[in-house]
């Protein structure tokens, strides 16, 4: 049997991440675990390109556009949505979520959901860095794997 593993070396490989501003307190924990992530690995923190967004609901046009120019390994997507009096978080996760994946799929480049999802703002600190680890480190290992995955298919 001939197995593919990507493995979590993030040397060579040249990833943007995408993050909102909107919760900034959040995002930028985020962002300092996604690069945490990308450096650790290997990867020369020169070929991370960070663009800023305002909001969650932003993020996937510009996504698709990054996916599509060509040059990126994968794209990394951070944002923090907590849920409030309404059903806008949901609707925003939700939307997010399927764009991340339609993105993917129509242009072979991993498009990661590192969209902190939260009932309320004590889950999201705990998903950026504190009790449950960081989601924007989390999204990173799996951009880099799934990336270096794709190169040996």
């Amino acid at each position: 049997m001939n197995e593919i593993n990507g493995g979590l070396v993030a040397g060579g490989l040249e990833v943007a991440i995408v993050v909102s501003r909107f919760n900034s307190f959040l995002t930028e924990q985020l962002v300092k675990g996604a690069v945490d992530a990308f450096v650790r690995l290997g990867g020369d923190e020169r070929k991370l390109t960070l663009v800023r967004v305002p909001g969650a609901y932003e993020i996937p046009v510009v996504a698709q556009k990054l996916a599509a120019k060509g040059n990126f390994d994968a794209v990394v997507c951070l944002g923090a949505v907590v849920q409030g009096a309404t059903s806008h978080a949901a609707l925003i996760n939700g939307t997010t979520s399927m764009a991340f994946a339609k993105i993917a799929l129509k242009t072979g480049v991993p498009v990661l959901d590192g969209i902190v999802a939260a009932d309320n703002l004590e889950q999201a600190l705990e998903r950026c860095g504190t009790k449950q680890g960081n989601k924007g480190f989390a999204a990173m290992q799996a951009a880099i794997e799934t990336a270096n995955a794709i190169k040996q298919i």
